[in-house]
């Protein structure tokens, strides 16, 4: 397996920094890119393609696929990136194998989506010579980065499974622990990393709504 050419390791402080980020990333995204996330349950995944969709410009509602394994986000015609690439959302954890990824044909929308796959290490390199691989590390506490859960591979057995309430695939990522996010870049689609700040911007705070200052009679 070929080396990353790079490799970009940023701190964010909430999930609202999560999601700016990966806007960010997104609105660079070209049809045919392969993004491959890691991150144990609440490192914030979906927060992370949620703002990919939005940097997109694909239809809101981006949850984890966890029941049908694929969703398929269309792009928005009167968006911010219209005639751009739809996003196809993949939750890999119940495919133990590079086999099973093949029975869902990804092969039919990589060339005009940008595909998005939770728990795809080792099992989706095969689909494209360039991907970005995207982990995201909770900071319990504040300190060192919480260590990954990695899955356990199983057969899917059937690919539109009933969720095991025993799996901890339900990844929301809605609080506001920092996070440590890696990404590196494989193949020659990202010889040059994208552009991103060494820390996410800030959302802008809200303006206060408190009472009105005292304006002392006859002033």
């Amino acid at each position: 397996m070929s080396a990353a050419a790079w490799e970009r390791t940023l701190e964010v402080r909430t999930a609202d920094e999560t999601h700016a980020l990966a806007a960010g990333l997104g609105s660079q995204l070209q049809a045919g890119d392969l993004l491959v996330l890691t991150g144990e349950l609440g490192a914030g995944k979906t927060t992370f393609t949620q703002g990919l969709g939005e940097g997109l410009g694909v239809r809101a509602g981006i949850i984890s696929p966890t029941f049908v394994l694929v969703r398929i986000h269309p792009n928005l015609p009167h968006g911010p990136r219209p005639g751009g690439p739809d996003l196809v959302h993949v939750d890999a954890y119940r495919l133990g194998s590079a086999s099973e990824i093949d029975d869902i044909d990804l092969e039919n929308t990589m060339d005009s989506a940008v595909t998005v796959v939770e728990w795809g290490r080792d099992r989706v390199e095969h689909l494209s010579e360039s991907r970005l691989e995207v982990d995201l590390l909770r900071r319990l506490g504040g300190g060192a980065p919480a260590p990954q859960a990695a899955p356990a591979p199983e057969s899917s057995g059937e690919l539109a499974a009933v969720h095991d309430p025993g799996v901890l695939d339900f990844d929301t990522g809605d609080d506001d622990e920092p996070r440590t996010i890696v990404i590196r870049g494989f193949g020659p689609r990202w010889v040059d990393p994208p552009a991103l700040p060494a820390r996410a911007p800030a959302l802008p705070a809200p303006a206060e709504t408190g009472p009105a200052p005292h304006t002392p009679e006859g002033t």
